[in-house]
């Protein structure tokens, strides 16, 4: 009985420290949201030495006294439901723990302060579309990613070491095989539709959506399908993202140009879609494990839905479009709704990977996806990233970037260090369009629904299924409790035969 009480003392104890680290992160998450938003350029130093400050929160995620927590719950009979409570804590605990007692302190504090000014040389270089600008601090990002990856540890591929940051048990050799299994079906079917003789009618986007209207109907589409603004804010930032602060507190950012609707309008339904997972945590479990995302791959599967499965659907205009035309009058109002509907599911191959077609998206991961691991490895220099780059958009895309601004400065992510990040698109694109299949099943009439502006069932169903749960599954055991089978790309390609269908007649 003693035992029991001694290892709920520990229990608590346990939650209560990572409870406090984990609202210190929040502190680092706010300055990163003001450094995206509102900080003007000459404070990038001091936002450095504020980063580098903060990373020694690091000591606390790396001390005794945690490992001793930590093992005393692992000892204990708390954890004899592998689901449980304690058992899933200590489980992401102990992993975030080995990870984090692998790496020195003075190479987090340095990665902290590198990322700040990498950030604003990417900002810069992209601006005025030079990549040389941003070259050296790539560099020097490249080769403290390859230091981190070997503190972790590896057989003989650093990139596993990176990539199961992002998508836990997930390795460099599964993800290829992924991709290479999408490539050739999705090349395919680009190929039918572009010979198809059929042109979605993008031109309606060259015309005038004045800003302050877009932001209008952004946020009540956001609001719409369930964001709590008054537990959250949507802002403008070079590169939209979604960060959590903790309960109560979730952003999402966006950026708007006037001759194009589609692209913030979508945008934001993507971000909006991060947030409710954020959102949909249960409030006593905040910063535990089991108020956080089972995986990237799993959050961006939120994202996709709501942007792609959802937000391009025919039910959602049917429900929204009468609202687009009250908005944008002049550049809509002899614009039918079919050729609207046309117009955004428009697939052709694009330069931008935040703005490509939902069939063509996969293959700008690739190329980002065989960048990276040969940039970790020695085999691409950051020297010869550009040529590179445009090498294999002309050879996956039969597009060329005109500038760097179009080609390899587009991404904000590896001015942050984010390698072995971008395979956790594809791996949403997938668990999106399997969750939403399982979805249809479950609840009747859901496409009904949807074409009425009643979005509560859905979001109910992912809440239930998805959102509550934390981490307490792992990614492929989620998968697996919601639809019966492990991760496929069948949803994923009858979806998007679907669409080619409908739209191309292929």
């Amino acid at each position: 009985m003693a035992d029991m009480a001694d290892a709920r003392q520990n229990y608590q104890a346990l939650r209560t420290h990572i409870k406090e680290t984990a609202t210190l992160g929040s502190v680092s998450a706010l300055l990163g949201w003001d450094q995206e938003t509102q900080m003007p350029p000459r404070a990038a130093e001091t936002r450095s030495n504020q980063f580098s400050l903060l990373a020694r929160m690091h000591e606390r995620q790396t001390s005794p006294k945690l490992g001793e927590m930590l093992s005393a719950v692992e000892s204990s009979e708390l954890i004899q439901d592998p689901f449980s409570d304690a058992a899933a804590i200590a489980r992401e605990v102990r992993r975030s723990y080995n990870r984090a007692t692998k790496l020195p302190a003075t190479l987090v504090e340095e990665i902290a302060k590198t990322s700040v000014l990498a950030h604003q040389s990417w900002a810069e270089a992209r601006k005025a579309s030079a990549f040389k600008t941003f070259e050296p601090w790539l560099s020097k990002t490249v080769e403290l990613q390859r230091q981190v990856a070997d503190c972790i540890g590896h057989s003989g591929q650093r990139y596993d070491a990176l990539l199961d940051e992002y998508e836990p048990g997930e390795t460099t050799a599964r993800v290829g095989e992924v991709l290479r299994n999408l490539r050739q079906p999705l090349v395919d079917l680009v190929g039918r539709i572009s010979t198809s003789g059929k042109v979605a009618p993008v031109e309606i986007f060259d015309r005038r959506y004045p800003r302050d209207a877009q932001e209008k109907l952004a946020r009540e589409a956001s609001a719409a399908i369930g964001f709590d603004l008054s537990a959250g804010r949507l802002d403008v930032s070079v590169h939209p993202f979604c960060t959590d602060l903790g309960p109560g507190d979730v952003r999402i950012t966006t950026r708007y140009d006037e001759s194009d609707f589609s692209s913030a309008f979508f945008g934001v339904l993507h971000e909006t879609g991060h947030a409710l997972y954020e959102q949909g945590f249960l409030p006593e479990h905040g910063g535990t494990p089991l108020a956080a995302a089972v995986s990237l791959g799993i959050h961006e599967s939120q994202s996709r839905m709501w942007e792609n499965l959802v937000g391009r659907s025919s039910a959602f205009w049917r429900y929204f479009y009468p609202k687009a035309q009250a908005a944008f009058p002049d550049a809509l109002k002899d614009v039918a709704a079919d050729r609207f509907l046309f117009a955004i599911n428009d697939i052709r191959p694009s330069l931008i990977r935040t703005e490509s077609d939902e069939a063509t998206y996969n293959l700008h991961v690739l190329l980002r996806f065989e960048i990276e691991t040969a940039l970790l490895s020695g085999d691409l220099s950051v020297a010869d990233l550009p040529g590179a780059w445009n090498e294999k958009m002309k050879m996956y895309l039969g597009v060329a970037p005109p500038d760097d601004a179009r080609g390899c400065l587009q991404d904000v992510h590896w001015s942050h260090g984010a390698i072995g990040y971008f395979p956790t698109y594809t791996l949403g694109n997938l668990y999106s369009a399997q969750f939403f299949e399982q979805a249809t099943k479950d609840i009747p009439d859901l496409d009904g629904q949807l074409s009425r502006g009643q979005f509560e069932p859905l979001i109910q169903w992912l809440r239930q299924n998805i959102h509550e749960h934390g981490q307490r599954y792992r990614a492929n055991e989620l998968v697996q409790r919601i639809t019966g089978g492990p991760l496929k790309p069948d949803a994923l390609l009858n979806h998007l035969k679907r669409k080619a269908a409908e739209y191309y007649g292929v």
